[in-house]
């Protein structure tokens, strides 16, 4: 019995060829450790040059912190160029031995080769990426039509309650950041606009250029990249946590569709919802560029109004809203194609829900490119 609570020691002995000779025995366990660190710290300092015989034989009792310790000794004199030879492990101790310093970290790690097609490999798995992500998105898109088609046939399967509450999160509660934001954007485009037009002699023209920018581009545009940041981002963290925590596989489970009861009330939440917030920001915006063209360039608000109306037209409201639907819809399916997307952890949701944003971002800007173009060839 007091063989297996002695603390371990160490005794050392050189020959006259040089070869040392260290006997091991006790408890090497980590309720020792005061006494046996100094030990393994004191070896450094072992003289001779040659072999190292390492017995232990009379060691009784041994953990891992032991076995780190003889591990460590074991790299110092290996480090130090000699060779160590190790005999007499007792026999239910070797598998412990074995495994502690297989998972040695002091060997040296071989230097990473330099592939000459590396680049080519990255442009790869980069283009294989985004076709992923692109065939996910239409693999989405898909689903969500037809869970909107047995809506359709059978309208009490539709979550109107569901519809209803995202509508007032994605909606009505970003209204106040949307007017600040798009509030301070019409009035900055409005100031700049005086500056330059200023020199020019031509001040007149802001309220055609705040107009004209704010109701057909900016004021949709902007809008929507919010609302991907905002909504888009919240979409596919929530989808994420459910994928994560086997929500989406409870709902399989019991019989129903994730698509038709997470994802149809979201997306249709927000092709309602940003038209209206687009709506209202363009307002926003057409007033802070009217407050800065008062109290900065001098133009009363009825003259503003007036030449507000000689600039701008119906068709140019008009060409803004048509382009929110759409914009709508591909951020709400990025946003929810994404969060399926997630795998089992915490790293996994932070970058979908990155890549939803970009994502989102990136489509809404290729989008409103592709409307303009459509809208200028049929003369709009």
């Amino acid at each position: 019995m007091r063989s297996l609570t002695r603390p371990g020691g160490l005794r050392w002995s050189v020959q006259p060829d040089g070869t040392a000779a260290a006997v091991a025995d006790g408890t090497w366990t980590v309720a020792h450790a005061a006494t046996l660190d100094p030990l393994i710290e004191a070896a450094g300092g072992v003289p001779g040059t040659g072999l190292i015989a390492l017995d232990l034989q009379g060691v009784s009792a041994i953990d891992t912190f032991g076995a780190c310790l003889l591990d460590r000794l074991i790299g110092a004199a290996k480090t130090a160029g000699r060779t160590v030879a190790v005999s007499g492990p007792p026999t239910r101790y070797r598998a412990l031995l074995d495994a502690v310093a297989l998972a040695d970290d002091r060997r040296p790690v071989s230097p990473r080769q330099r592939r000459p097609l590396a680049g080519v490999e990255a442009l790869g798995r980069g283009v294989s990426g985004i076709g992923g992500s692109f065939f996910e998105f239409l693999a989405t898109l898909g689903a969500v039509s037809a869970a909107a088609g047995r809506v359709v046939v059978q309208p009490r399967r539709f979550r109107f309650t569901s519809m209803v509450h995202q509508l007032d999160r994605v909606g009505f509660q970003a209204i106040p950041i949307i007017v600040l934001i798009t509030l301070l954007i019409g009035a900055i485009i409005a100031q700049q606009g005086i500056f330059n037009f200023r020199k020019f002699g031509a001040e007149s023209y802001v309220v055609d250029l705040v107009g004209i920018l704010v109701l057909r581009e900016l004021g949709v545009l902007v809008v929507a990249i919010m609302v991907a940041g905002r909504s888009g981002s919240s979409y596919t963290a929530e989808l994420g946590s459910m994928k994560m925590r086997e929500e989406i596989d409870a709902l399989r489970t019991m019989g129903l569709d994730p698509v038709e009861v997470l994802i149809l009330p979201r997306v249709i939440a927000l092709v309602l919802a940003l038209p209206i917030l687009a709506f209202i920001g363009s307002m926003a915006a057409l007033t802070g560029g009217g407050l800065v063209v008062w109290f900065y360039g001098g133009t009363d608000p009825i003259v503003f109004l007036a030449q507000l109306r000689d600039a701008v037209s119906v068709t140019h409201l008009e060409v803004g809203l048509l382009k929110a639907p759409f914009m709508a819809l591909v951020i709400g399916i990025v946003a929810c194609a994404e969060g399926l997307r997630v795998q089992g952890s915490a790293e996994s949701l932070g970058l979908r829900t990155t890549a939803s944003v970009v994502e989102s971002i990136f489509l809404v800007i290729v989008l409103d490119g592709f409307f303009a173009m459509i809208f200028a060839a049929i003369g709009m």
